[in-house]
């Protein structure tokens, strides 16, 4: 058989059915379709062939036949010629020109699995950030830690303020008529958050506890309650309480009360805030560096992946992520405006990262193939029995481990993760 390459990662090729290979297809064609239909005098799917033939036609029997042939065949194609399919095939075939008793060809396009031409992969060059924090780095973080410690406090006196939560109750009307979910009572809002209307939270600044206001406010042309859109409307408020944000003072008792292991001054917190942004850089560069490496390795790579595969790794990955927003009790369209995004940008990105992921793993899977990459017995024994471990909740044994996981892929998943640790030791780490 002639195995044409194409561009994109896919084949061509012609596959040839004999006359007997279809007279079989028409055999189980004849099985399948006869057990549907009761002829009179014979018992439902017990009619003799040439009576089922006689009141239906042998052409009845084709399409089911043509199709358990194509399936047959085309299998023992790819696997005569080990093609390394990776998407369903595109068949041509003229249904019109098969005829009992005769031969008949049908051509195949087919995607496969990309020949991937490896560049430098050793060696990689990566600028990695300095670890050693700056002191804006050190003040920056010791005043998100104080932000995190802050206390919000009833303010006895004064009024609103940005930033302040006021407590308060309000009811909301167009044209002297309330609607809808425009009434509250003790509703709490951070003024400034820009969670109402626009200009409702800008009316609140300078009211005190117990005042009473009305607010005037227009709605947004796009509103989405379509019946209020672009009407101006009047709130009746009224202040019950008003709380600020207390951030403590950076001083030995605030450090006390952290409750630090050998930390009790102000000087022996900022070295341990230091210590831990250090720490923090160190793992950033890592992960960094690993990312780095991989892209730069698949950018030296030449290969050509097939579409079909990417649109089937962006489906994959568009049904976990609605699993997951399921999860959060969101449906996608709210998904997507949480995300300022349209259906278009998110299926472009969805494809962008279907085809990042695939481009990496299929150069790293050559890495380890072009090295001689693979699993000793041992390691294979020890990465069962962490899965065992994974799972000790389900009760899950060795044995149904193994069987659920073939050791093919454990082998490839422990040469995977090689191939990544070499290209990343042989990096050279600018720091």
């Amino acid at each position: 058989m002639i195995i044409d390459k194409l561009s994109g990662s896919r084949v061509h090729f012609e596959v040839h059915v004999t006359k007997e290979q279809f007279e079989h297809g028409l055999d189980h064609a004849f099985a399948i379709e006869n057990e549907k239909v009761t002829i009179k005098g014979f018992r439902k799917g017990k009619a003799p062939r040439n009576v089922f033939e006689t009141k239906y036609g042998v052409e009845s029997l084709f399409e089911e036949a043509i199709q358990h042939v194509l399936q047959e065949t085309y299998y023992d194609a790819v696997m005569e010629n080990e093609i390394d399919v990776v998407a369903q095939p595109q068949i041509d075939l003229d249904v019109t020109k098969v005829k009992r008793g005769e031969d008949f060809s049908y051509k195949v396009t087919v995607a496969v699995r990309p020949e991937i031409k490896l560049g430098e992969y050793k060696n990689l060059k990566v600028d990695l950030l300095p670890v050693e924090p700056s002191d804006a780095e050190i003040n920056a973080e010791i005043s998100r830690k104080l932000e995190e410690n802050a206390e919000m406090i009833v303010k006895e006196d004064g009024v609103i303020e940005l930033n302040d939560t006021a407590v308060f109750d309000f009811s909301g009307s167009v044209d002297g008529e309330k609607f809808e979910g425009g009434t509250a009572e003790n509703h709490e809002l951070v003024i400034g958050s820009g969670s109402f209307i626009p200009g409702f939270e800008e009316q609140m600044v300078g009211m005190a506890s117990e005042e009473e206001k009305n607010v005037v406010v227009t709605f947004p042309e796009d509103y989405q309650e379509k019946s209020l859109a672009g009407k101006e409307a009047v709130f009746a408020v009224k202040i019950h309480e008003i709380k600020t944000r207390l951030v403590p003072t950076l001083d030995e008792e605030f450090v006390k009360e952290l409750n630090l292991d050998g930390v009790s001054t102000v000087d022996e917190y900022k070295k341990h805030i230091s210590e831990e942004l250090r720490v923090s850089k160190e793992k950033q560069n890592e992960q960094f560096l690993r990312q780095s490496v991989v892209k730069k390795a698949a950018a030296n790579a030449e290969f050509e992946l097939p579409i079909e595969m990417v649109k089937d790794e962006a489906h994959n990955m568009n049904e976990n992520t609605k699993n997951q927003i399921k999860q959060y009790g969101l449906d996608f369209k709210m998904y997507l405006q949480y995300m300022g995004k349209t259906e278009e940008e998110y299926q472009t990105e969805l494809e962008e990262q279907a085809r990042k992921t695939l481009s990496e793993q299929f150069v790293i899977n050559e890495i380890a193939k072009v090295e001689g990459l693979t699993a000793s017995k041992e390691e294979i024994e020890v990465k069962y029995a962490e899965i065992v471990e994974q799972y000790k909740s389900q009760n899950v044994t060795l044995e149904q481990a193994k069987q659920a996981i073939p050791e093919s892929a454990i082998i490839a998943e422990i040469a995977y993760a090689k191939a990544l640790d070499l290209i990343v030791s042989t990096a050279n780490q600018d720091k």
